[in-house]
């Protein structure tokens, strides 16, 4: 194999790490949209509705981090060129988990105000 093709993969891996992590911040980035939905909406009427709209930047969320953990891991696969030192599938795992633990902790509070 040339060098150029081994660059070549390790601006993939690199650019796929960017990516999990560009996603997974737009997933927190939800969760924060939640949270500032129900400091505005307040006493708002009827309650359960100002929960239901909060609620739905949280379920985007767990989209985004499950959504970008599997194209991480897809990409991954596709590396079969050679041995690659790449942050693991199961890291992306782990990390889509707590966060999707997150936004579904979120969801729970905002649902007991």
């Amino acid at each position: 194999m040339n060098t150029s093709t081994e660059l070549s993969e390790d601006r993939t891996i690199m650019a796929n790490e960017r990516t999990f992590s560009s996603w997974t911040g737009g997933g927190m980035g939800a969760i924060g949209l939640a949270l500032a939905f129900k400091a505005v909406f307040g006493a708002f009427e009827p309650v359960w509705f100002a929960k239901f709209v909060s609620t739905i930047p949280l379920c985007a969320a767990l989209f985004l981090f499950w959504s970008a953990q599997k194209k991480a891991c897809a990409t991954l696969d596709r590396l079969t060129e050679r041995k690659v030192e790449a942050t693991g599938k199961r890291s992306y795992r782990v990390v889509a988990s707590l966060l999707s633990l997150t936004a579904i902790g979120a969801a729970i509070i905002l649902w007991m105000l």
